[in-house]
């Protein structure tokens, strides 16, 4: 899988050039070794990884492509270029700062050290599709994330901190094989759960309150991503309607879901549902994001992206209506586009849990 990877990258390169793999999670992606430092050199001849001498024993381990190890990243990535008579350098230049960039010129003493072809956006599209291997990961690490949401049913009551239910969720999930939260916990209530980015802290969670739950796993160095919200006590009939709005929007658009489908259009499924029952102006986000590696990976359900859906994208919908000094609720599930529809990989109950 990965020497398919980086023969993609060299066919887009030029003759006698190389590419610079720079960005971490890029640099996992094509060679199989998954730490904060490296970089990744692809020739016409070649594939190398070079790391220092905190990673070398495990990087011989996991990657899958030669490894090499560095005291002086730029020299020895030079020297290589230098020995396969490489003529231009393409770098990232989404990952590459202008400091960095300078620098290269000087280290890279006769090489063209350019960003004429947008390496990143060849391998954010070869990313968007996930293999089949690449999906049972993340079906993996969702598979945790559900079981974390039926347990942490069992543990919400009125009294307890929003923190410490997020803490909860998170020792759960890693006690279940998960190699860290996919990104940071939320957890709000009441009218904190009308932030929908809200960070968990000291509020005491009453009862009437809705409690939103945004969490997720990582399995293989791939990652999941739900939202669950529930009702402590009794719900009044505007959370009820709410609430109902929110599913609607959320389970006509993933019923929308198709290969070939603009992304934009499907956002427009979930955003006219919630404009239509009164709520225009309430749901200030894009309807979701690409999943895998990183937790937010392109294309992405919006009102913007014209990206067309293939099979094997992993995309969240997450529709939200967030009502400011009130309260919020947001559903979320993962879908794998198939060729005729798609496949909710998200199996936690999405009717109103009342606890």
């Amino acid at each position: 899988m990965i020497e398919k990877r980086i023969e993609n990258i060299r066919k887009a390169l030029a003759d006698n050039s190389a590419g610079l793999i720079t960005n971490e999670s890029d640099c996992f992606y094509f060679s199989g070794f998954n730490r904060s430092e490296g970089m990744v050199l692809v020739t016409p001849d070649t594939a190398t990884l070079f790391v220092d001498f905190r990673y070398i024993e495990a990087a011989k381990k996991a990657s899958k492509i030669d490894v090499r190890l560095t005291d002086n990243f730029f020299r020895d990535i030079y020297s290589l270029l230098k020995n396969e008579s490489i003529t231009t350098v393409f770098v990232q230049s989404e990952s590459v700062t202008l400091s960095k960039k300078k620098l290269l010129d000087e280290a890279f003493d006769g090489i063209h050290v350019s960003t004429d072809i947008n390496l990143d956006k060849i391998i954010r599209e070869m990313r968007a599709v996930k293999s089949a291997e690449e999906i049972a990961l993340i079906k993996s690490a969702q598979d945790i994330t559900d079981r974390a949401f039926s347990y942490i049913l069992t543990k919400i009551n009125a009294g307890k901190t929003e923190r410490e239910i997020a803490l909860e969720l998170e020792l759960f999930m890693k006690k279940e094989g998960s190699e860290g939260v996919a990104f940071d916990t939320i957890c709000v209530s009441g009218e904190n759960s009308s932030k929908p980015h809200g960070i968990p802290g000291n509020k005491i969670i009453e009862d009437g309150d809705f409690l939103t739950l945004d969490f997720g796993a990582i399995v293989g160095g791939y990652r999941s991503d739900m939202t669950r919200t529930v009702c402590v006590g009794k719900p009044t009939d505007k959370m009820t309607y709410v609430y109902n709005t929110v599913l609607k929007a959320q389970t006509e658009a993933i019923a929308s879901v198709k290969s070939g489908v603009a992304c934009k259009c499907v956002d427009k499924v979930a955003r006219d549902i919630i404009e239509t029952a009164g709520f225009k102006g309430c749901f200030g986000h894009g309807l979701g994001h690409s999943v895998g590696i990183d937790i937010h990976e392109s294309p992405y359900f919006n009102t913007r992206c014209e990206a067309l859906t293939k099979p094997g994208m992993v995309i969240t919908v997450e529709p939200g209506i967030y009502l400011q000094n009130e309260f919020g609720v947001r559903i979320e599930d993962m879908i794998v586009v198939t060729e005729n529809g798609c496949e909710d990989i998200t199996k936690s109950n999405k009717s109103l849990v009342i606890i």
